[in-house]
């Protein structure tokens, strides 16, 4: 087993000097040639200029791009699309071979470390197996498991802003904006999760695509029935010609009051979830505190007679 791991990390380094050398070995052949025109030095010291650059843009930066094209020709384009949507709704600023490529960072980290962990306490073949099996099942989980809570947090983070933030809209309104207008300056008032889709999709308007489309992609990115239910009627209502006040005006009352059963259904279920610990941790301790004085006495008054 250990074998096995140093020779893939022998076949990694490898690589990954294979991917640096030839970008090198070009740019050295290049600059050979630029000499023959430029005796004096100056290309020499553009060079050393851009030697004397960071880390990250001299040796991390062609290494990870160089990486990402090698992983993307591996991967399934239904797979990819699916991946980006999962990532748009969880605000990750990624894209799906990115994120593929930190997946295999972090497996390939937890397997050094079990294989390590396996030399070095001497464990037994069998154990040593599930720990390295366990290793590449988190590695593969732990960031699809960080996305889906980080998506799940945006979500409920976006449906708490909603009623503030229609009700700013409405007042925009009636104070005589336009909808692209009140909207702007709704957004550049509040901050959030809200207003940072909301802004993506005027950006989305002023690039030439629709306001249905627009808020359609939105709805996607922030996958909330009241954000579905809201995009549907500003929809209509703009197809209808209905006033847009009157509309939001019935999606904030309506949002809030889901959140209100929300909250009431939360606290008929609160008694059932705090069942567990109780009769486990805290009915326990009370009967050690409550019990013990009356089993000491007792077992003092079995040992005199």
């Amino acid at each position: 087993m250990l074998f096995l791991t140093f020779s893939f990390f022998i076949s990694m380094t490898l690589l990954i000097y294979a991917v640096l050398a030839i970008p090198a070995h070009r740019n050295r052949m290049v600059m050979a040639r630029i000499g023959l025109y430029f005796p004096d030095g100056s290309a020499a010291g553009e060079t050393e200029a851009d030697e004397m650059g960071s880390f990250r843009e001299r040796m991390i930066k062609p290494l990870w791009k160089g990486l990402k094209k090698k992983s993307q020709r591996r991967l399934d384009k239904e797979k990819v699309d699916r991946m980006e949507v999962r990532l748009q709704q969880a605000g990750m600023q990624l894209s799906p071979i990115e994120f593929k490529m930190i997946q295999w960072m972090v497996t390939g980290f937890l397997m050094v470390f079990a294989t390590l962990s396996m030399y070095f306490a001497n464990l037994a073949f069998v154990h040593g197996l599930l720990l390295f099996v366990t290793a590449i099942g988190t590695g593969v989980t732990l960031p699809k498991l960080y996305m889906n809570t980080r998506a799940k947090k945006r979500q409920g983070q976006a449906l708490r802003e909603m009623p503030d933030f229609l009700d700013l809209l409405t007042i925009s309104l009636e104070a005589g904006l336009g909808f692209d207008a009140a909207l702007s300056k709704v957004v550049s008032k509040k901050p959030g999760e809200l207003s940072s889709e909301f802004r993506s999709v005027l950006e989305e308007v002023r690039l030439g695509r629709t306001r249905k489309e627009a808020l359609t992609a939105m709805a996607e990115r922030l996958p909330i029935e009241e954000l579905k239910s809201l995009v549907f009627s500003i929809v209509q209502a703009e197809k209808l010609g209905i006033g847009m006040v009157t509309v939001l005006r019935v999606q904030t009352d309506e949002i809030r009051e889901l959140r209100k059963q929300r909250a009431e259904e939360k606290a008929m279920k609160a008694p059932i979830k705090i069942l567990f610990p109780m009769v486990f941790f805290i009915f326990p301790t009370l009967f050690i505190i409550l019990l013990s004085p009356a089993i000491m006495q007792f077992m003092a008054t079995m040992q005199e007679m």
